[in-house]
């Protein structure tokens, strides 16, 4: 275990009193051109434009029966859903995520060190990573609320004390994704751009936002014109497909009200050479099962 260095420079301000709109001041893609990885050039390149890169198929259906039960067994755990790391939806009274589930199930352990998940991240970071957050997501059918627009970035900059942008999230579906259950929505090419939020962070902010994001959340008049500068991508596809995206792509999704339910585990890589500070925007870090203060190396 390692601890965190003081804040330094902060190039990407936001919970003030108004929005900010700063350009992007690092890399997206920060490996040398023609580093060897599991990416193509022309697909890093497409990374590089638009903030994201989809897999139709990372892992195969046997290994998300095998993914599934394990997310069925931990959402059915007593002791899990008891445990802080466990979110409950509001209005099912039901497990809705579970964090740090790398640390709580050897099953997505071995996915994290899987080289087609992490040797993606490496690649794409330029160097070892860490992982700074995990979880698995359940958005069980007719009536799981989604998540609003937001920039993880944004989160985590002024909350878990992230300086540069040199993080990647993976989303791989355990369930199959519909243009109507609720999947995710990007706008292309809004990483580009920090959208710095208006408002103080409450203390233990954590504990309301999980739920239902308030503080960080961008103004309509601003996503609007994200939207229509950008438009927004929505990802469909079978289980086992996964999306990679910049942790400052503008994204969201919205509530199921169909049947289907839409289930992901959900991995954040960031680069050793990005150890996370004080928080940039917050009175207090948030718990390390959101933001992780072990900076050890995935391997």
């Amino acid at each position: 275990m390692t601890t965190a260095p003081e804040r330094t420079a902060d190039l990407y301000p936001t919970r003030g009193a108004t929005e900010v709109a700063t350009p992007r001041m690092d890399p997206v893609v920060w490996s040398e051109a023609g580093t060897p990885g599991p990416i193509e050039a022309a697909v890093l390149a497409e990374y590089e434009r638009d903030g994201f890169l989809a897999v139709d198929q990372l892992i195969t259906p046997d290994e998300v029966d095998m993914y599934r039960m394990e997310l069925d067994r931990l959402t059915t755990d007593p002791e899990v859903r008891a445990d802080e790391r466990s979110i409950i939806e509001p209005q099912s009274d039901e497990i809705r995520t579970v964090f740090e589930v790398h640390k709580l199930s050897e099953v997505f352990a071995d996915l994290v060190r899987d080289p087609r998940v992490v040797g993606r991240a490496r690649q794409i970071l330029g160097s070892d990573v860490y992982v700074h957050q995990s979880r698995i997501n359940v958005k069980p059918g007719f009536g799981a609320t989604g998540f609003y627009w937001h920039s993880d970035f944004e989160t985590w900059h002024a909350e878990d004390g992230l300086a540069m942008m040199r993080t990647v999230s993976v989303s791989i579906a355990l369930t199959r994704n519909y243009d109507t259950n609720g999947g995710l929505m990007i706008m292309p090419g809004s990483h580009k751009t920090f959208l710095g939020c208006a408002g103080e962070t409450p203390k233990n902010n954590y504990k309301k936002s999980l739920q239902m994001q308030d503080a960080g959340t961008p103004s309509d008049e601003s996503l609007s014109k994200f939207a229509d500068a950008h438009g927004i991508k929505l990802f469909t596809g079978e289980a086992g497909s996964a999306t990679w995206f910049d942790c400052n792509c503008m994204h969201g999704s919205g509530d199921n009200i169909t049947p289907y339910p839409r289930s992901n585990v959900f991995i954040v890589f960031n680069s050793v050479e990005n150890e996370a500070v004080e928080p940039f925007a917050a009175p207090v870090r948030r718990p390390e099962f959101i933001g992780a203060r072990d900076f050890t190396p995935v391997r």
